[in-house]
């Protein structure tokens, strides 16, 4: 709490307007939710590329390159895990003030996390996007050999096996990535988030 005295907000003469007409386009999350394997990081990197070719400033923070660095002293408990989406919305919201649209993708299981982000930013500033994908599909494509070593008990808490996934109740958007193909499921979000950009 003393702690807390003693810092204060700096105030900055470039704000996040000036960066945002700097880029030439609003800044904002878009939060890739879902299972391992249900395709968040296929489409970040596909989004990514439609919105760069669009002259869109962008950067993707993902679960596992940041769990390399910034996040390599946490572990999976519970405890842990809410730390690690703290971290990376305090960071997201940082690239939201630079004027860059960041693309997040972290299972981020708990609703009560993925709302933490979105109070952490401005109304419009969070779109959850809910990449729906079936447990089955998920474990048939591991393609990292996750659920398979969760099964074995090698992995512990993971989601989907050992640990829960809260389904989003009022995402923004929902991609069926097991019905749908990456390039469809692209296209469509892309098509949502022209709005807002």
């Amino acid at each position: 709490m003393d702690q807390e005295k003693n810092l204060f907000a700096p105030i900055f003469k470039v704000t996040k307007e000036k960066r945002r007409v700097l880029h030439g386009h609003n800044s904002m999350i878009i939060w890739f939710t879902g299972l391992s394997g249900s395709g968040k990081t296929t489409l970040a990197n596909e989004l990514e590329e439609i919105l760069n070719s669009k002259g869109i400033s962008t950067y993707i923070l993902d679960g596992d390159n940041i769990r390399q660095g910034l996040n390599s002293d946490l572990g999976f408990s519970q405890v842990d895990r809410k730390e690690n989406i703290r971290r990376i919305g305090e960071v997201a919201k940082l690239f939201v003030e630079s004027g860059i649209v960041v693309l997040v993708t972290f299972i981020s299981p708990f609703a009560s996390e993925r709302k933490l982000v979105r109070d952490m930013v401005d109304k419009d500033e969070f779109i959850e996007v809910y990449v729906n994908c079936s447990l089955e599909e998920c474990e048939k494509r591991d393609p990292k050999g996750l659920y398979q070593r969760a099964k074995k008990g090698e992995i512990k808490e993971f989601t989907g096996i050992s640990s829960p996934y809260e389904v989003p109740e009022n995402p923004e958007i929902i991609l069926e990535t097991s019905k749908n193909s990456i390039k469809e499921c692209t296209e469509s979000l892309y098509e949502y988030l022209k709005r807002f950009l």
